[in-house]
């Protein structure tokens, strides 16, 4: 082939492989493609540049989206010619109602009416609530309603009836006044169990706090919060248990979880303080200690807020002695608290339970009736390979301030053995006292086992078995309650247990029982 040819062949190749270019190039700009747009009730056709997504074909169709629209395909998407978009209008709108809440109506039994008999003890009021809606419109219709705030304007207060039903139990004679929690109110004894009486019947009552002052004049408890529990959990109040028409007396203090008592020998009240969480438990706690007149005035700071040791977000616990000496009880330790300076002395470290869950084990502590001794749970070691912190075993352990020695009373006695102390007793030339304590039925679970009451001499000594006998069920943990003074005629003084929801009275020397009540709604007692 002559080079005239070449030439000639060369050129036909080039415009061959332009024109095959040419047919494969992209859409120029300039373009456009046939789409179907639908907004606010209107269909029409437009036509847009080629390569055009939702959004750019709104734009250039004019049509402007708010910040809630929604289209079909999404405002993301790539078109195509022939392609169809449907813009949907979405609004949101706000509403709030007030609305009624019906009170609820409380039937307590009673067991000082005849059976049958009715009484009203506080007439039922209706509250109300503040609720906030958001609606959400599309097109301009309503697709959803959906409540975002609900704010309670007035708390309903229930309507409590009380209904006779007198019971067969024969009354006692019994010491001081004697105070009960049941169907959240307070009631008290006096003289005997037939002499009954209700001087808190708001319905509120938690029992979380629930303690007579030391002459039994004032019973200090707590009531539930009309807040939310994250921001408020309860109010610490007082009542003067001596007036026909007690007064609520409130004690300007909140979110008392662990501990309130009254201070011996003056008119004022100590108590802790937790900060709500909305996690559980339900609390952040502060580990601090105020002081609060009955007569009135501001709290004192006794104890600043502190970490309480390991677990120290559960909390920690105190007792008072009969002369006003402060021990506190943490999941780490014992010990007692310097109320002039505000510090912690600690006496003895306990081995902190892990209990792998929501909550800590605090060590049960109680003074001696003489003030120179300490009762206390201590966390005994297992065998290997359990770890020290994971043991089960639990002993109820003393102090003496006399001879600075700890020692163990009761091996296994359970982590809940609650030791309570008599009033001091003339026994021959001395003064004495007795301990009451829980023992568990099963030791290597006392977390969930059910307890005996058993009673023992102060060194731990002549220990028996009290309540209830080994072929019934056991008590659920509480602290034994002791009357306070003996009554004539009786070999030991009564202790007070709630039992399946009901109060009874143990002889501690004979270890007879006598059942008080019988409408199974009793949570909470204590003695003065």
């Amino acid at each position: 082939m002559n080079r005239l040819g070449l030439r000639l062949g060369l050129i036909a190749a080039i415009l061959l492989a332009s024109s095959l270019m040419a047919s494969c190039r992209s859409p120029q700009i300039g373009e456009e493609i046939n789409i179907t747009i639908t907004a606010d009730g209107v269909t029409r056709e437009f036509n847009v540049p080629t390569g055009s997504t939702v959004s750019q074909a709104l734009q250039t169709a004019g049509i402007l989206p708010g910040s809630l629209d929604k289209t079909e395909p999404p405002f993301y998407t790539l078109l195509s010619d022939g392609d169809t978009i449907i813009l949907t209008r979405v609004a949101e709108e706000f509403s709030t109602e007030e609305v009624v809440i019906s009170f609820e109506r409380q039937i307590v039994r009673n067991e000082t009416l005849p059976e049958g008999e009715t009484r009203l003890v506080q007439a039922g009021i209706n509250g109300l609530e503040s609720i906030t809606y958001r609606s959400t419109i599309e097109d301009g219709v309503e697709v959803s309603r959906v409540t975002v705030k609900t704010v309670v304007l007035k708390e309903a207060l229930p309507e409590i009836v009380m209904v006779g039903a007198q019971s067969s139990f024969v009354p006692l004679n019994i010491p001081g006044t004697l105070a009960y929690l049941a169907g959240g109110n307070a009631w008290i004894m006096e003289g005997s169990t037939a002499n009954r009486r209700v001087i808190v019947s708001t319905g509120d009552l938690d029992g979380r706090i629930f303690t007579l002052s030391p002459n039994g004049e004032y019973l200090v408890f707590t009531r539930k919060s009309n807040k939310p529990a994250d921001e408020e959990i309860n109010t610490l109040w007082a009542v003067r248990t001596l007036n026909l028409e007690p007064r609520l007396i409130s004690l300007q203090a909140k979110n008392v979880v662990h501990f309130a008592a009254w201070i011996p020998g003056t008119n004022s009240v100590a108590y802790s303080t937790v900060e709500p969480r909305s996690a559980v438990p339900g609390w952040q706690a502060n580990n601090d200690l105020y002081r609060v007149s009955i007569t009135g005035g501001t709290p004192r700071r006794l104890l600043s807020a502190n970490s309480g040791g390991v677990y120290g977000w559960w909390g920690m616990s105190f007792a008072y002695a009969p002369d006003g000496q402060l021990a506190y009880a943490r999941p780490d330790g014992i010990g007692l608290v310097d109320q002039d300076g505000g510090y912690l002395k600690p006496l003895l470290e306990i081995t902190p339970l892990n209990t792998h869950s929501d909550w800590a084990w605090i060590p049960p502590l109680v003074w001696g009736a003489d003030g120179d001794s300490l009762y206390f749970v201590s966390h005994a070691p297992a065998p290997a390979p359990i770890s020290s912190e994971e043991s089960p075993y639990f002993d109820l352990s003393a102090v003496s301030f006399e001879s600075e020695a700890a020692v163990s009373l009761v091996n296994s006695s359970g982590m809940f053995a609650y030791p309570a102390a008599s009033p001091l007793r003339q026994i021959g030339r001395e003064k004495s006292f007795k301990v009451a304590y829980l023992q568990s039925i099963f030791t290597e679970q006392s977390d969930s086992s059910r307890y005996r009451l058993m009673v023992m001499d102060r060194d731990g000594s002549n220990s028996n078995l009290l309540f209830p006998p080994v072929d019934a069920n056991g008590l659920e943990p509480q602290v034994p309650v002791w009357a306070p003074s003996a009554l004539e005629g009786q070999s030991g003084d009564f202790i007070a247990v709630v039992y399946q929801g009901n109060l009874w009275l143990i002889d501690s020397g004979s270890g007879i029982a006598y059942q008080v009540t019988g409408d199974g709604l009793i949570s909470k007692i204590d003695w003065k």
